[in-house]
């Protein structure tokens, strides 16, 4: 059944998946420039168990990068480029994660297991897909989510800085105007150093660089007590969304 947060679920990850689409490969560029990258060849879906051999795998031979490079040590024949070990994990998360991601929406619409595809091509299925996956609230949600979460850590392994949005009305706690909306999480944090909350389940108070922070769910209560508007909050945070996009 569509509902109308639902389809706004469906629209809002296809920004993201077009973002995704756009960037990853900037993202294999960055890896090792001026060098193809097999990543934007089909690769066979794993299974779990290869894929954590695969994990295995590469945070040894990380750990050894890391070694020699401490130890002032080069690799053989070292007139090749070195490989942005963050780029890297981002690339190998991103490529899982779209993987798995389409295969669970196909699972759900029941449409069978997707053939072999790059990257981009796995991404333009799935945009394909979205108004029937708006069908599915749940599963909106899940792919609003996952696309989102991608983006972002494309962004920020190309060098995207993440903004921050100006929320009005003053912290509950310090009185401050200093309340930001964080739109690559939709939270709300107070952004003044000085800054202590009295909740027990919050670290602000011990750790300086911690900031107390309203998830979407809270923005209702924090509109009550702050001043803010929720529904204002909601339409910077969205805002957002569709300016990075």
């Amino acid at each position: 059944m569509t509902t109308d947060l639902a389809t706004q679920h469906a629209a809002r990850a296809t920004l993201w998946i077009d973002v995704l689409r756009r960037q990853f490969p900037e993202l294999l560029e960055e890896l090792v420039p001026g060098r193809p990258s097999t990543a934007t060849r089909p690769s066979a879906p794993r299974s779990p168990a290869a894929r954590q051999a695969r994990a295995d795998r590469d945070r040894a031979d990380r750990a050894d990068i890391l070694w020699n490079e401490q130890h002032g040590l080069s690799p053989i024949g070292g007139g090749a480029a070195p490989i942005n070990l963050r780029v890297s994990d981002a690339i190998r998360d991103i490529t899982d994660g779209v993987v798995e991601l389409e295969e669970a929406v196909r699972d759900k619409l029941r449409l069978g297991r997707p053939p072999r595809a790059a990257v981009p091509d796995r991404l333009r299925r799935l945009t394909r897909l979205l108004d029937q996956v708006a069908q599915h609230p749940a599963l909106a949600q899940h792919v609003l989510d996952e696309s989102r979460r991608m983006a972002r850590r494309c962004g920020a392994a190309l060098g995207d800085a993440e903004a921050l949005v100006r929320v009005t009305g003053r912290c509950p706690w310090c009185d401050s105007v200093s309340l930001r909306a964080f739109p690559a999480w939709r939270a709300v944090l107070c952004v003044n150093p000085g800054c202590r909350c009295t909740e027990q389940d919050c670290p602000c108070a011990t750790n300086p660089g911690h900031r107390h922070s309203w998830a979407e769910t809270a923005w209702a209560r924090l509109a009550a007590v702050s001043g803010a508007d929720a529904a204002s909050i909601a339409a910077l945070v969205n805002d957002a969304e569709a300016g990075d996009a």
